[in-house]
């Protein structure tokens, strides 16, 4: 349920197979991986610790020490999971050299396990810490349609667990119409108090094991809160068929003649669809990037270029080198509107990249919450001979004034974050604020 719905597929290039590629390399995909593929096995692993170290942006300054120890970890781990732990598997002796210590690492392997061996790719990348960089093995697409309780939004929602910087309700923002939750009258701003009998939070502190309870197969028990309320009550929702509707961009016109757009993701077209409801020329823009993930930085330049002209919106920055700046996209007429950005630590990778643009050059004003601050540098996919794929950033991501907001995110002007009870009763803070800043300035 919310586990799927709150990973982060941060697979920002597409995936397709070129050539196999030979024994200890990685190819870079441009299409979807093929149907079929022999099993990890040790020179899959091989592949992706070259992998890492010939193409992320910061390969050539990694330990490959501290690789093959995460790696071990890992592998050691998912043995140890299923009762299949080996007395002979020792991490051996690592010298900082690449090519020796594999082959040390290699020969304590031996012909490995397949399922460790996918552990330990997974270990090996987590430890790089990057939230742009992943390993994916792509499933088979089920010709059904998809099934789920249909609650898509949690207000913790960050990548693939839980924002850490969460602070106690956390509940539920968006509910899918016809699906199983919804037959369940769960709704917007009903407080999630357990799932599945695991607590929300400990303290103050959010339960990163409630991703795990929730994503557990079968009925789903919630204890919920309703904010108007103040009941309490316990549900069990069965996985359903869900319906989504198409990512689109919405508007309507606000009291005093703004317009306000909701810009659910960066994906292709969408810079080009919020310019269409522009079109009336409109004095004022409310522009929402609450919960919006992320996409194209292409997008993201084209969109400030209806704002601004002339203008750095960032830097890619090669390990070593020149940073390259990323500029307006002045092809684009201006629409000479007031701009106000709607942000939260749901606006992830692009938003971030485009709500940087805004606030460090002055082209509008960021009201709600801080941003996600998970934005590394756009990934490219490399493929893997079991079909898997690689996604590791080639360069770092920088601010307009050259500052890192990865793991950091963009402060926003005004705070103005959205509540349980806000939710519950149709309130919008952040646009609320929004008209109080626009009557300021008439």
């Amino acid at each position: 349920m919310i586990k799927t719905l709150i990973a982060a597929a941060l697979l920002a290039a597409s995936l397709t197979p070129t050539p196999q590629p030979a024994p200890g390399a990685c190819a870079p995909s441009t299409a979807p991986p093929p149907q079929s593929a022999p099993p990890t096995s040790v020179n899959t692993l091989r592949q992706a610790y070259h992998c890492v170290l010939d193409n992320y942006y910061g390969g050539p300054a990694l330990d490959t020490r501290t690789l093959l120890r995460n790696a071990m970890s890992a592998y050691t781990q998912e043995l140890m999971r299923r009762g299949a732990d080996r007395g002979d598997l020792r991490l051996p002796a690592l010298t900082g050299n690449r090519d020796t210590d594999w082959a040390a690492f290699a020969k304590v392997l031996g012909t490995g396990d397949p399922a460790a061996l996918r552990a330990a790719i997974t270990g090996m990348v987590a430890g790089l810490q990057d939230n742009h960089a992943n390993w994916i093995k792509p499933e088979p697409e089920e010709e059904s349609e998809p099934t789920g309780t249909g609650i898509v939004g949690v207000s913790g929602a960050y990548g693939a667990r839980l924002d850490p910087a969460t602070r106690p309700p956390l509940f539920i923002t968006e509910v899918l119409p016809g699906s199983p939750a919804a037959k369940a009258d769960v709704r917007p701003g009903d407080i999630l108090v357990k799932a599945n009998g695991v607590p929300a939070f400990f303290g103050d502190t959010v339960n990163q094991s409630l991703v795990d309870a929730i994503g557990a197969p079968g009925p789903v028990r919630l204890t919920l809160k309703r904010p108007t309320t103040g009941r309490t009550r316990t549900v069990e929702i069965e996985p359903g068929p869900l319906t989504r509707p198409p990512r689109a961009v919405t508007s309507k016109t606000l009291p005093g003649g703004a317009v306000y757009v909701k810009l659910p993701g960066f994906f292709g077209g969408a810079a080009d669809q919020v310019i269409a409801k522009l079109q009336g020329k409109p004095e004022a823009v409310v522009l929402d990037l609450r919960g919006n993930g992320g996409g194209s930085p292409r997008e993201v330049t084209r969109l400030l270029g209806a704002f601004a002209h002339g203008k750095v919106t960032s830097y890619f920055c090669p390990f070593e080198g020149d940073c390259v700046p990323n500029k307006t996209d002045d092809s684009v007429p201006l629409v000479g509107a007031r701009l106000i950005v709607l942000t939260d630590r749901g606006c992830a990778s692009a938003c971030d990249d485009f709500s940087a643009a805004v606030k460090d050059n002055g082209i509008g004003t960021l009201v709600g919450t801080r941003t996600a601050g998970a934005v590394s540098g756009p990934g490219e996919g490399y493929l893997l001979d079991d079909g898997s794929v690689l996604v590791l950033p080639k360069v770092r991501h920088l601010g307009p004034a050259r500052e890192t907001i990865d793991t950091v995110g963009v402060p926003v002007d005004h705070h103005a974050p959205m509540t349980a009870l806000d939710l519950a009763t149709g309130r919008d803070p952040g646009v609320a604020k929004a008209l109080e800043l626009l009557r300021e300035q008439q």
